[in-house]
């Protein structure tokens, strides 16, 4: 389990709140009885939201503890849903839609949207929309890269440097959930469709697009050719992802993930097939650490 440098609290709080040359503090102890408390870490941030409520707006005590048992998850019964994740990790978790009924993944992303400002679902349908939709208003679809997106932010600060590249326009699906991630990750997205090995001259006419890259997403099916042409064209990080594109020995995207896999050009890493979210997420992180 991990802890964090944060405050924490038992399974079964009995909480007193105490204040210190301005400062509130929470003090929490083991009930009665009870097996040795599980400590979870507790987003700082929402803590002192959650504290400044009780002191200024005469949230009671009883609210308080109720909102402390739910910062690091919520359980739904059917899903855990992990408020700590973006303290973990800088992005809140995502759902991923497929195998969930639309009434879960609803409920799932409006408790996300509680502890957090963002949302995405991946794999969506519109059935699954429709029901998002009744229970957070100000959600958007994009149906090709079967997407859910929110964004709740008053400001956001947006760094250069991804291109997400496919080789034809069956590919978009993938790209466009690459790309719709990357974005919602404060990422602006360069995007090169339809650029694939058999009319090359498409993308050599990109060729500064590829170089004002920092990190390149390229998304292809069939023989998944175009992963190694653009790394032998670039100095920065190639992502790659296969896609089930292809006739019948491309057997599902396994040609192309293989064909990645054995690529001769440097700098090339490999998601899983179809795994758009995956690639957009990765770059997303490239891009932030290496402009500093």
């Amino acid at each position: 389990m991990l802890l964090m440098p944060a405050l924490y609290h038992s399974d079964v709080i009995d909480a007193s709140l105490c204040r210190s040359r301005g400062e509130a503090c929470i003090l929490g102890r083991r009930a009665a009885g009870s097996a040795a408390a599980r400590r979870i870490a507790i987003d700082e941030s929402r803590l002192r939201a959650l504290l400044d409520r009780f002191k200024n707006d005469g949230l009671g005590a009883d609210d308080v503890i109720s909102e402390l048992r739910g910062l690091p998850f919520r359980d739904l019964d059917f899903a855990r849903v992990d408020h700590h994740r973006a303290v973990r990790t800088g992005f809140p978790e995502v759902v991923f839609a497929e195998g969930k009924s639309a009434e879960q993944v609803a409920s799932i992303a409006e408790e996300i949207l509680r502890g957090s400002d963002r949302l995405l679902v991946t794999r969506a349908t519109s059935e699954v929309f429709a029901a998002v939709k009744q229970k957070v208003p100000d959600s958007s679809y994009d149906e090709l890269a079967r997407a859910i997106v929110a964004d709740r932010r008053t400001e956001r600060e947006t760094t250069p440097g991804v291109v997400v590249a496919c080789a034809g326009t069956a590919d978009l699906p993938v790209a466009l959930e690459a790309t719709v991630t990357a974005e919602l990750m404060d990422c602006e997205v360069e995007r090169l469709f339809d650029v694939g090995v058999a009319g090359i001259h498409r993308l050599l006419s990109e060729m500064p697009a590829l170089q004002r890259a920092r990190v390149i997403v390229v998304v292809a099916g069939m023989e998944g050719a175009l992963t190694s042409v653009i790394g032998g064209l670039v100095s920065v990080p190639v992502i790659a992802v296969p896609t089930s594109v292809g006739y019948g020995a491309s057997f599902g995207g396994l040609a192309a993930l293989l064909a990645m896999l054995n690529s001769c050009a440097p700098g090339i890493g490999v998601v899983n097939i179809d795994n758009g979210f995956g690639a957009g997420y990765l770059a997303a992180m490239i891009n932030k650490g290496s402009a500093g």
